[in-house]
């Protein structure tokens, strides 16, 4: 009997150490799985490594000029003092080589007779200005009262606008009996410019009196302006 219970009683020890055993080993292994899962708690809060540490800067990673400073900016830079150049190199101001609108402000207009062609008058604009002027298309003429322009012979019209520098002169004739004989009595002659775009006249007229017995008629017509006396007298 005394070894029956110290058998039962060395059997029961010895499952009690394998349970035991068996438990510790549980208990390592769940510990050792445990270790090996990464915390998600603390995956997901982490913070991110500062990509400045990783990543080139941007300004040094651009190219640069043989000074050390950045191509791009000074590219800019460049063109930047290049467009204030253009700027600064414009001369404001200027006047060489400009040119005006004969009017009668910078010309002295007069009106004389002549004897050749016949019941003509030659008109004479003089630039008395110090720059040059254009005379442009033909003197628009008005007769004393005369509410309209007097008519101008298309026909004489010049190759090229008449250019006066300062002291010539240009020319301009007035056929008085037109196509036929004239016969009102005239005292007074305005004489305005033509501007480049030829919509009406420009700048101050010149208002002259004209030759005692002057006689004109209802086809009386004016010549463009010309370059010479000879060349107005043709028309």
């Amino acid at each position: 009997m005394r070894n029956l219970r110290f058998r039962s009683a060395a059997t029961a020890a010895t499952t009690a150490l394998v349970a035991a055993l068996a438990l510790t080993a549980c208990g390592q292994t769940d510990t050792a799985s445990a270790d090996t899962k990464p915390d998600a708690k603390t995956a997901s809060t982490s913070t991110p490594q500062d990509d400045s540490t990783s990543k080139p800067d941007e300004a040094t990673d651009k190219p640069q000029d043989s000074s050390g400073r950045n191509a791009e900016t000074a590219s800019n830079n460049t063109s930047g003092g290049k467009g204030a150049g253009s700027d600064t190199g414009k001369s404001s101001g200027d006047k060489s080589g400009a040119r005006t609108t004969c009017t009668g402000g910078n010309t002295k207009v007069t009106v004389t007779n002549v004897t050749r062609p016949i019941n003509h008058l030659l008109v004479t604009a003089t630039n008395t200005g110090k720059g040059t002027c254009d005379a442009y298309y033909a003197p628009l003429l008005g007769f004393d009262d005369a509410q309209a322009v007097t008519q101008i012979n298309e026909d004489s019209k010049p190759q090229a606008v008449v250019t006066l520098a300062p002291g010539e002169s240009a020319y301009a004739s007035i056929a008085l009996g037109g196509d036929g004989s004239p016969d009102i009595a005239a005292y007074k002659l305005s004489v305005h410019f033509a501007g480049r775009e030829n919509q009406g006249s420009v700048g101050s007229p010149a208002n002259l009196t004209l030759p005692k017995g002057t006689m004109i008629s209802d086809t009386t017509s004016v010549s463009y302006w010309q370059s010479t006396m000879a060349d107005a007298l043709t028309w």
